[in-house]
């Protein structure tokens, strides 16, 4: 039977801990607002560019512009975004699995895959396993910025101009709510046209497009654009959701650790009346003994 000291300082570790936990969650809730005010803000845009650049797609050639080739090579790319912190749920463990059955299953298809990963968690996953990591951007969630999504969007595009993998995918975390984050798989190059999308999502009714100054120019301009802008769209995702599964797992962990602090005390006040009662009939069996 442990003893009462030990049971004391069990209590006010947990309670330490329980203090900790409450701190975190609060904290993440402040940094939720933020991160959900973003991503609610930059959805439409990026949604609204997506269908532009897909009505394009569908009318310009395919050959006007890199990013809509589509290639005959077997070289694949993941791009994998994860967390820069833990204590957050399931939230990497759900994207790491994901991804790991995305680059079994296309390694079996016989295609050359590669991975590229944002935040610490990934990095460290990757770096422990045989498949290949070809970019890192670890600890960019801390002060996420336009800056990033533009930074990967560049080396991105480069080495896909490059030939190093001829189709991208990227695996993260969609905000849904503060209790709901999907995990979510898209291909982003080369880009799809509404018609080739229109078995995962319904078309919107637009009229006929009139190219200016000219198609070449115009993509030229616009694909990049809207790639970096869908790059910061998966990372404002990825953020929110964070924060909402590390809001969850705190607050879940505040009230274990208050189920766990009564059931020691409990505890602790059984073994504490169990030994004042043995040393009062000590004392009650000394004293009839002195008679």
């Amino acid at each position: 039977m442990p003893s009462l000291q030990s049971l004391r300082r069990k209590i006010a570790s947990v309670k330490n801990t329980q203090k900790i936990t409450k701190a975190m969650k609060m904290v993440a809730a402040a940094k939720l607002k933020r991160a959900q005010d973003r991503i609610l803000s930059s959805r439409p845009y990026a949604h609204q560019l997506r269908d532009v650049v897909r009505h394009l797609a569908e009318r310009a050639s395919r050959l006007a512009h890199p990013l809509l080739r589509k290639r005959e090579g077997q070289k694949t790319e993941l791009l994998v975004i994860t967390s820069d912190r833990g204590l957050c749920g399931a939230f990497n463990a759900n994207i790491l699995r994901q991804a790991a059955e995305f680059l079994k299953e296309h390694a079996e298809q016989g295609e050359q895959v590669s991975v590229s990963v944002a935040g610490r968690k990934g990095c460290d996953f990757f770096r422990r396993r045989t498949w290949t990591i070809r970019q890192e951007w670890p600890g960019i969630f801390d002060r996420l910025s336009f800056e990033h999504a533009l930074d990967m969007g560049q080396d991105i595009i480069q080495q896909y101009n490059d030939g190093t993998f001829d189709q991208l995918y990227v695996v993260y975390n969609e905000f849904k709510s503060v209790m709901q984050q999907r995990v979510v798989v898209e291909k982003l190059l080369p880009i799809e046209s509404l018609e080739e999308e229109a078995s995962q999502e319904p078309a919107r009714a637009v009229g006929a497009y009139l190219f200016e100054p000219d198609e070449h120019e115009l993509l030229q301009t616009l694909l990049p654009k809207h790639f970096q802008v869908q790059a910061f769209r998966v990372l404002l995702e990825s953020a929110a959701a964070e924060q909402a599964a590390r809001m969850t797992a705190m607050d879940g962990a505040t009230r274990n650790a208050g189920e766990l602090i009564q059931k020691v005390t409990l505890f602790y006040n059984k073994t504490r009346q169990a030994a004042i009662t043995k040393e009062l009939m000590d004392i009650v069996g000394g004293a009839e003994a002195l008679k």
